[in-house]
């Protein structure tokens, strides 16, 4: 979009500038359309469906270390957490998938699970299904609406 420069005072205003103030409310009006392609709606149980246009949304991807080379037996657990750093208004959805770092078998027979979501914070677990030495970490996707 083009960046109109500002006249000063005074300054007769021609036809040419006019066009060009009027083109660039014309670009700035298709680009903020009320498709409802353009809007995010979560669904939350304390909260219900709420939505809001994508522009007003915050999407955070996190990358998160749980193990490094530890020796883990068949059902332990190691807890994680990540807080987001500003607050939500609702509480967001949120999705936690495990990475096999070290590319060994425990690693790759874990179980990630959410414990809690609040409006700041997310807290978890990952269950090794199988013993041995295990890289872990996991992946951490955070959509919701910003205060």
């Amino acid at each position: 979009m083009a960046i109109l420069p500002v006249p000063e005072r005074g300054q007769p205003l021609d036809v040419t500038y006019i066009y060009q103030i009027v083109k660039a409310v014309n670009d700035l009006s298709s680009q903020v359309s009320t498709s409802t392609n353009k809007y995010v709606t979560l669904d939350t149980p304390p909260n219900g469906p709420q939505s809001a246009k994508i522009s007003e949304s915050r999407i955070v991807g996190v990358y998160k270390q749980v193990t490094t080379g530890q020796s883990k037996i068949a059902g332990a657990t190691e807890p994680w957490s990540h807080s987001f750093g500003t607050d939500f208004k609702f509480v967001p959805v949120v999705t936690a998938t495990a990475v096999n770092v070290g590319g060994t078998d425990a690693g790759r027979d874990v179980t990630v699970t959410i414990n809690s979501i609040s409006t700041s914070r997310v807290d978890g677990i990952v269950k090794f299904n199988t013993g041995g030495d295990t890289t872990v970490g996991i992946n951490i996707l955070i959509v919701g609406i910003p205060n």
